[in-house]
């Protein structure tokens, strides 16, 4: 079976804390492996977790501030120490060019894999796959920053009662799934639109419109709450979201399933975040994320 799944390896804002580990995501789909904002601990936390460095197949940093990118380092040797068998490829904000490259080459290490860079520096598509579209926004940081966002392909959902109504069976069920059409009889007929499922990924941003493209319908959504909302100000100045803003930008979008994470230091009732984010008006399913937290993406309606 296909498995779709969030595995959060560290959600602390700026340091690590005694139980939060800079941070670290990890988005099981299907067959692959995405990791997002590798921070320092990261190799640590994936070994905790029961993550493999054979996992990986894409790694996707939304800006070079430490606690998104620090772990990259020892991310990439790992992969190369394990000889990952299949290539691996890393998106990145193409303004950090030179964080990244002191990264993948701070220490000595022997090259066993090939990682394949495809730098970001515009909002759209960076790639697709037979499973999904990797789609990239711009957010707004100090520093250059993109969000994520995951989209699989529309399909569709074959109705037995109305292949039953057009004597539609057997060999002709995945005859007129690859043609369109057996007989008179057409696809469209006897299924309906089965829309893809979508995953978005926003981190360190003020309110703008990436967060709002990058949420649109997401099944799950993970997104920065570093600050609660008597601090907003402060999440302005610095470039962050509270969690009244992150739940309103959700519930406005749609968004099935929050995932609240990257929490200030300062705080040390996390229930407070998923006050806030409901006093904000957010009604879907909502989890504060804690560290080697395990989220099923929410299974088609």
């Amino acid at each position: 079976m296909s498995v779709r799944e969030l595995v959060v390896l560290g959600t602390a804002s700026q340091v690590p804390t005694r139980h939060r580990n800079h941070n670290g995501y990890l988005l099981r789909w299907d067959g692959e492996g995405i990791l997002f904002d590798p921070g320092e601990g990261t190799q640590r936390q994936m070994l905790r977790a029961g993550v493999a460095a054979h996992d990986l197949n894409r790694i996707c940093v939304t800006h070079f501030h430490g606690d998104h990118s620090l772990g990259l380092a020892g991310v990439i040797q790992r992969i190369n120490l394990d000889k990952v068998p299949h290539p691996v490829t890393a998106h990145f904000p193409r303004s950090g060019q030179r964080f990244f490259d002191r990264l993948r080459h701070s220490t000595a290490y022997r090259e066993t894999v090939g990682i394949t860079e495809v730098p970001v520096d515009a909002d759209g598509p960076l790639a697709t796959t037979p499973s999904y579209t990797l789609e990239a926004a711009k957010l707004s940081h100090p520093v250059e920053s993109y969000g994520y966002r995951i989209v699989e392909p529309d399909g569709r959902r074959m109705l037995p009662d109305r292949l039953a109504a057009h004597g539609i069976k057997g060999p002709d069920v995945g005859r007129i799934q690859r043609e369109g059409s057996v007989g008179d009889v057409r696809l469209d007929d006897v299924s309906e639109l089965r829309r893809g499922q979508r995953f978005a990924f926003v981190m360190d941003t003020r309110l703008c419109d990436g967060v709002h493209t990058l949420a649109d319908g997401a099944d799950l959504l993970v997104i920065e709450s570093t600050f609660l909302d008597e601090d907003e100000r402060l999440a302005v100045d610095h470039g962050h979201l509270t969690a009244g803003q992150a739940a309103r930008a959700a519930q406005d979008a749609g968004v099935r399933h929050l995932v609240l994470t990257h929490f200030s230091q300062r705080y040390s009732e996390p229930e407070e975040f998923e006050r806030q984010a409901r006093a904000a008006g957010f009604e879907g399913e909502l989890t504060v994320a804690h560290d080697l937290l395990r989220v099923p993406v929410p299974k088609r309606r």
